[in-house]
């Protein structure tokens, strides 16, 4: 059963879809008018571009531990002291991911 454990590099990969949709929702499609004419850019293309630094941000802010039926994944996102942090917990078993808390800090 350990073998249907998701790896750390799915994890990230699925984390960083989940922040991409969350940032698209939230800010692009909230906002799109204000933002490109305030700072001139269109928000998915830059979304789509930072893909790779969101994995990273990711990796380098998430701590997993293994079980024998699960994984436990915890990542607390802190961009900079004038961003809101953000930690999510998600577990990872049977090759899917449940993200289970979402919380502002």
């Amino acid at each position: 059963m350990i073998k249907t454990n998701p790896s750390q590099p799915q994890y990230e990969q699925y984390a960083s879809l989940k922040l991409t949709k969350y940032l698209k929702a939230n800010i692009c499609n909230k906002y799109p008018n204000l933002l490109q004419s305030i700072i001139k850019f269109d928000c998915e293309y830059l979304l789509k571009k930072a893909n790779p630094y969101i994995k990273d941000l990711i990796s380098a802010t998430t701590q997993r531990q293994n079980y024998v039926l699960f994984s436990m994944y915890r990542t607390n996102l802190k961009l900079s002291s004038l961003l809101p942090a953000y930690a999510f917990d998600s577990i990872g078993a049977f090759e899917n991911f449940y993200t289970y808390k979402a919380e502002k800090q």
